[in-house]
């Protein structure tokens, strides 16, 4: 089923995913996007880091959240693209072995008033490990397309 922006509405909300997270995709992606010692060098984590470990870059955490969120919603969806991204948190850092799992609530919706064949929707996005703790926070303004009337 086709999603446009009539099908979503404020406090529609869902939970999703479960990405299991790799030492070898946090070496790999931080090497080359963000190759800071605590995301690249595991031993070097383990006894200098403040985090007791190897962390997956903040950055990695979106890009895997993303995916669930594409993989979830997106890929049904009249999205026509992001507008941009509000309060993008890292309350905690992500650990290799932990499993991610995405929880969505649609915040806002409105009809655009430069392009009424467009809607605009905020949704609240929080990323949580298998314990409930929450690794990841933000809330995205999506441009969809409306029905044809």
């Amino acid at each position: 089923m086709t999603i446009y922006f009539e099908d979503l509405s404020p406090g529609d909300t869902a939970t999703f995913g479960a990405y299991e997270v790799t030492e070898s995709e946090i070496l790999d992606f931080a090497t080359q996007y963000d190759p800071q010692w605590f995301h690249t060098d595991p031993e070097r984590a383990e006894t200098e880091s403040i985090y007791g470990g190897l962390i997956a870059s903040g950055w990695h955490t979106a890009a895997m959240t993303m995916r669930m969120i594409v993989d979830h919603h997106l890929e049904d969806a009249m999205a026509l693209g992001a507008l941009g991204v509000d309060d993008l948190r890292w309350p905690e850092p992500v650990f290799p072995g932990e499993t991610l799992t995405v929880e969505t609530e649609i915040t806002e919706t409105r009809t655009s008033e430069s392009r009424p064949d467009r809607g605009i929707v905020k949704t609240f996005s929080r990323t949580v490990n298998q314990s409930g703790d929450t690794k990841m926070e933000m809330t995205s303004i999506v441009l969809y397309a409306r029905r044809a009337e």
